[in-house]
């Protein structure tokens, strides 16, 4: 007999964020004004559903700005931004690009900039090889060094009276884990600075806000993203860190039936690049074997909401004269 939680609860908010939705409307539009096909530096977004339907409308994903993109094809950066040598290369290759950079992002661009022209040294506290991390780093290579853990922190050689030290950080990583590599640089460097305002995203703070209550009401929390998805997996490992079973899924066909046994409650959750089409999914699986009780867990709202890039806007409203 197939396993039935009682109570199905879904965390809000979840799910897309102001920045993906931003950059996913970004290729759709793209698609819609300029028709196929548009080509895609890196997943616009890190989710393979998002990827695999804009695949099916016409966008070409490329891992770099390789000749296969003809010159003056459409191009658009990822929501996770790029380094100025991306954008320089693609100038001289003469492609049309739209940057579909989260804002957020662009903000710890901005700050690494200002620190490096201030005379800065910066410690980026970020995961290794994440695309986010590789275009912030690139913004001033000769002044950042990265760091992934606390003990990461404790083997740095730098002078601890170093007076102009400062720390920025990638957007989507565990707020609790990111607070103690910062006391800690803090405790180990006194005149280090860092960004007036915390670089960690409002989506990613309120998400692991919203799990960590879930996680105490639930026996299991089951989190919808890819496994390439930096937030998505801060996910799994705060609900676990609390002592919650959790598992990250990109759809409701990965449940596995040993997950379900003995469980009353069972939460969802999905990451800021996983579409809420995908919780639905999750929740029609739920009642189909009999669970009625479905609720959502409201922990914070959101309102927030970014214009779409200035090359789309520009582009729209040309058209709209022309039709006008």
């Amino acid at each position: 007999m197939l396993s039935t939680p009682d109570t199905v609860l879904l965390a809000k908010p979840r799910g897309y964020c102001a920045g993906v939705d931003r950059a996913v409307q970004t290729v759709e539009r793209a698609l819609e004004l300029y028709g196929p096909p548009v080509y895609v530096r890196k997943e616009i977004v890190h989710n393979k559903h998002v990827v695999e339907t804009l695949k099916a409308r016409g966008a070409i994903f490329v891992d770099e700005l390789t000749g296969e993109i003809p010159e003056g094809a459409i191009t658009i950066f990822s929501a996770h931004g790029v380094s100025p040598a991306v954008h320089a290369d693609a100038e001289q290759r003469g492609l049309r690009t739209i940057d579909a950079t989260c804002p957020l992002v662009t903000k710890v661009h901005r700050e690494a900039v200002k620190f490096a022209e201030d005379g800065f040294h910066m410690i980026l506290i970020g995961h290794a090889g994440h695309e986010e991390v590789e275009g912030t780093m690139g913004e001033a290579p000769d002044h950042i060094t990265l760091v992934e853990t606390v003990e990461d922190v404790d083997r740095l050689e730098i002078d601890p009276q170093t007076e102009r030290l400062a720390y920025i950080s990638q957007t989507t990583l565990s707020v609790d884990e990111t607070r103690e590599i910062i006391d800690r640089l803090r405790e180990r460097f006194p005149h280090i600075t860092g960004p007036r305002k915390d670089d960690i995203c409002y989506a990613t703070t309120n998400r692991q806000m919203a799990v960590k209550q879930l996680a105490e009401q639930c026996d299991l929390v089951l989190v919808i993203g890819s496994r390439n998805s930096s937030n998505s997996l801060r996910l799994v490992d705060v609900t676990r860190e609390l002592g919650t079973d959790s598992h990250l899924i990109d759809n409701a066909g990965e449940v596995q039936e040993e997950w379900l046994e003995g469980r009353r409650t069972v939460g969802i959750t999905s990451g800021a690049s996983a579409p809420d089409e995908l919780v639905e999914e999750l929740v029609a699986l739920f009642r189909s074997r009999g669970t009625q009780d479905v609720r959502e867990l409201e922990v914070i709202r959101e309102d927030v909401r970014f214009m779409l890039p200035k090359a789309i806007r520009v582009e729209q409203r040309s058209r709209e004269a022309i039709g006008a």
